[in-house]
């Protein structure tokens, strides 16, 4: 298969983070994935969990390749991609389960809150967010490699860089939402799961 916008940390990463999430995908039935990119993810998760819905999402530049990868695939648990820009334009739809990667670190803080702010509204009951990346804690990086990479990110785009995760816990506490997770993973990235609160 060609896939438009491969992603060599995607191929890197979807297995230790499937093995982390089956217990999660085993309670869900439909997934919201912000920031889909390749679709990677989407692809991976699905053929070893063919009961989920999963609705890949993407902005604008990169819809059209997220669209073809799907379209080329035979699997039929996954939804035509769509737009989504955390800002403004969401479904109308609540998910049992909100899944982003890799993404909250390319986005400025803004955008960040924005995401943030629509997951209580967009989550089912008991529904889960599961965000996938790197992470500082207490103002402090997890590797001299992550404070390279946030110079780098930064350099690229000021208003990027790795998140302090006490900020990110607060954002989801104005959401109902309490972390019920928070897994060091390889290459020095955290995988944070927090379920919504009745």
């Amino acid at each position: 298969m060609n896939m438009h916008n491969y992603s060599e940390a995607c191929a890197l990463n979807q297995q230790v983070i499937a093995e982390q999430l089956a217990p999660i995908f085993a309670q869900s039935d439909s997934v919201l994935e912000i920031g889909s990119g390749s679709g990677q993810h989407a692809l991976h998760f699905c053929q070893a969990h063919p009961h989920l819905t999963w609705q890949c999402s993407d902005q604008t530049q990169w819809l059209n390749g997220l669209i073809k990868n799907i379209a080329d695939t035979e699997l039929e648990c996954i939804a035509t991609p769509i737009e989504l820009d955390v800002n403004a334009r969401w479904p109308n739809q609540q998910y049992s389960l909100i899944y982003t990667a890799n993404s909250l670190h390319i986005m400025n803080m803004q955008s960040v809150q924005a995401l943030f702010s629509h997951l209580n509204s967009h989550l089912t009951e008991t529904g889960y967010f599961c965000c996938y990346g790197p992470f500082k804690y207490q103002g402090d990086f997890t590797s001299p490699s992550n404070k390279q990479f946030d110079v780098w990110l930064k350099n690229r785009d000021a208003l990027s860089g790795i998140r302090d995760f006490e900020i990110i816990s607060e954002l989801a506490k104005k959401q109902q939402l309490k972390l019920i997770s928070d897994i060091k993973m390889p290459a020095n990235n955290q995988l944070l799961i927090w379920q919504k609160q009745a």
